[in-house]
């Protein structure tokens, strides 16, 4: 077993030994890049670590597979859907979760958590699977919470999962996921992306998508 597959870090957190993590774990680390499998695991650990600060009760596997499947959109494959990045991801979920017979409010649960993950001030009211995904994705990605987990803990996750030049590599995965389907960031967090990387891109406006519209009044 090499470290980045050892299921437990010092906190005590550990990745379900079930059929259904293991399976998610091999397609998920078959499909994406090791920056992205690295990442969707630490988003596993930190979202997990974060419930526990919350004393929330959540379902480990539903977080996992939430965890692990929230940013396979990414990928070259759904560049050309014409749709979000988040709505690909999750519908993926919910063809796993299916296939493997889960109930159907857990894919709810699960498609939800990956839909909205990129939308702030939203999950954090929803069930804590929803909430926890996005949780870990913003300790994670943006450093929201960053203090809220100790030191120890943060780095033994770290350690499993390293994430050198994080940053920029992740902001690279964003601009390849979306570039070629701009249109999809109007009024979410990637159009930010989009400005910054992508030379001529125009964001939506949506005072001027009103002011515009064919409406005579």
């Amino acid at each position: 077993m090499t470290m980045a597959d050892d299921p437990s870090v010092p906190a005590g957190v550990t990745v379900p030994d079930t059929k259904l993590a293991r399976a998610a774990t091999e397609l998920v680390r078959d499909t994406v890049s090791e920056l992205i499998y690295d990442h969707s695991r630490r988003v596993y650990f930190f979202g997990s670590l974060q419930g526990r600060n919350r004393d929330l009760s959540f379902d480990p596997e539903l977080l996992y597979i939430g965890a692990m499947f929230h940013d396979l959109g990414l990928g070259e494959s759904f560049h050309g859907s014409g749709r979000r990045f988040e709505v690909d991801s999750a519908d993926e979920a919910r063809r796993f979760l299916r296939a493997n017979q889960v109930p159907e409010d857990s894919v709810r649960r699960v498609w939800t958590a990956i839909a909205l993950h990129t939308t702030p001030g939203v999950p954090e009211f929803m069930e804590p699977e929803v909430a926890l995904v996005t949780a870990g994705v913003e300790y994670d990605v943006l450093g929201i919470g960053y203090h809220d987990i100790g030191e120890d803990d943060r780095a033994a996750v770290v350690a499993l999962h390293p994430r050198p030049g994080f940053k920029q590599r992740i902001l690279g995965a964003f601009t390849d996921g979306v570039r070629h389907k701009p249109e999809t960031t109007f009024g979410n967090v990637k159009a930010d992306v989009l400005a910054h990387y992508v030379p001529g891109f125009e964001r939506g406006d949506f005072v001027r998508t009103i002011l515009d519209s064919p409406w005579p009044e």
